[in-house]
């Protein structure tokens, strides 16, 4: 008890508990599919073949979204079926307009078996803002 009153060691404790803190937290958010840059979705995408997931409503996705997102809008993501990757070890990277919903996404992704799933750090306007291709094709619709 000496050791933490004496000369400020407390201080020190605080700060080395703190520091370590600081240092675990990207692992966490890695851990639980965390988000990505636009950067780093095109290195997943180049490198493990991953799945781009736009969960916007279709009048939204039409008016722009990444070039390579398919739209399954987030109402409809847990019956999607066909829309999905049939394997589900493949990387899929899940974005919306701002990437605000996007985690949820993730989170039912990884419920229905994808654990590969990440979220677009700040959605179709980072993929813009990163000078990415955008398009504005209308969504497909599936024959039910």
């Amino acid at each position: 008890m000496n050791f933490l009153l004496e000369n400020y060691n407390w201080a020190l404790l605080l700060a080395a508990l703190a520091s370590g803190a600081l240092l675990a937290l990207p692992l966490l958010r890695k851990a639980q599919g965390g988000s990505l840059s636009a950067n780093q979705a095109v290195m997943l995408i180049n490198r493990e073949k991953a799945v781009m997931i736009d969960i916007s409503e279709p009048a939204d996705y039409a008016k722009g979204h990444a070039a390579a997102a398919k739209n399954v809008p987030l109402g409809q993501l847990e019956a999607a079926g066909n829309s999905l990757p049939k394997k589900k070890n493949v990387p899929v990277i899940v974005l919306c307009a701002t990437g605000t919903r996007s985690m949820r996404a993730v989170a039912l992704l990884k419920k229905l078996g994808y654990e590969e799933s990440h979220a677009l750090s700040g959605g179709t306007a980072a993929w813009r803002q990163a000078g990415l291709p955008i398009d504005r094709a209308p969504a497909q619709t599936q024959a039910a």
